[in-house]
């Protein structure tokens, strides 16, 4: 099978279409032929050699696909060959073909296309665990989501305001916050030409944010702990500002606020089917509903993965990028 790898670390010219073994699957996975596989910023830092698979996974990049079952491995029921599948993975998304544990999977939503379908695992069990499960959000309480444009982002803003929650974003265009504002975003903050500090705390009569969703990591954590209100949770997912900050303990205790670092790719696999199950029983009904959908900027052919790598780079994109084999 035709895959994307990576030779060696580097820019986005370091991505390198080969062909590949076939995978076969082993006990309790399935084997997907793929339809697409959403392009993440994890793939991007992978590339670089910054972040690498765990132990044990495909060394190819990709964290979430669309496809259909051709095979299943020992001991694996409730899936059938046939069956239209996402699923979340450890790695090995780049391809024509890719392994999936059964517990990762989910099946593809009533109204939502195949290929779009791909755009949803990573997104969606990202922003459950880190904003519902761990932060423990509740309706009323204000979310502020840094960059709010991104596939993360967009899926933030939609789930948060079906469970009656007031969002806030940042991003860096007028397009961008006008897109949020399409799918509910509250309160919209240029981060270039805005203080989201300043900005949050006079939209909510002083009180600030109860959870912020942060990629940025160092470069926002003293402001984001400024923009905590009381008792709230900053939740850290990225670290495209930088690894090392200060943090004043005097102000995060005065506000008995928490600092929550976390990932989802290194997670044990029960964890991963735990929070899975989760996203098909709360999210999956929005989504066929229509109340949720997954926001797509572009889809490329597999064998481009340099343009979409660099098109994630660039930062203009508005949603998921996405590989078509």
């Amino acid at each position: 099978m035709r895959a994307i790898t990576i030779p060696e670390p580097g820019d986005a010219d370091a991505l390198v279409v080969a062909d590949v073994d076939d995978p076969a699957p082993g006990a309790g996975q399935v084997l997907l032929r793929t339809a697409a596989a959403g392009v993440n910023r994890a793939d991007v830092m992978q590339r670089m050699g910054f972040y690498p698979p765990p132990q044990g996974a495909s060394p190819l990049p990709g964290l979430e696909v669309s496809g259909t079952i051709s095979a299943l491995g020992e001991g694996v029921e409730g899936w059938a060959v046939g069956d239209e599948v996402c699923a979340l993975l450890d790695g090995g998304g780049y391809a024509e073909q890719v392994l999936a544990p059964a517990g990762q999977l989910l099946p593809v939503p009533d109204g939502v296309d195949l290929v779009d379908a791909a755009g949803l695992p990573e997104v969606v069990c990202t922003v459950w665990s880190n904003i519902f499960l761990t932060a423990n959000l509740q309706p009323g309480e204000v979310l502020l989501v840094h960059g709010g444009s991104s596939g993360i982002g967009t899926m933030a803003i939609q789930l948060a305001k079906a469970l009656g929650a007031t969002v806030a974003v940042t991003a860096g265009s007028p397009e961008k916050l006008a897109a949020c504002r399409g799918l509910g975003a509250d309160i919209t903050i240029d981060y270039r030409e805005q203080d989201f500090v300043e900005e949050i705390k006079a939209a909510t009569d002083g009180r600030g944010a109860d959870v912020i969703l942060d990629n940025m990591g160092a470069k926002y954590l003293p402001r984001n702990v400024s923009a905590l209100a009381t008792a709230g949770r900053l939740v850290v997912i990225g670290l495209m500002g930088g690894r090392t900050g200060e943090l004043d303990l005097g102000r995060l205790l005065s506000k008995r606020g928490a600092v929550i670092a976390t990932s989802l790719r290194a997670r044990p696999a029960q964890e991963k089917a735990t929070i899975v199950a989760a996203v098909r029983e709360h999210v999956w009904p929005l989504l066929v509903d229509g109340t949720v959908r997954p926001v797509i900027h572009s889809r490329h052919a597999l064998t481009d993965a340099v343009a979409a790598h660099q098109e994630m780079e660039s930062s203009g994109h508005i949603g998921k990028i996405l590989l078509v084999p």
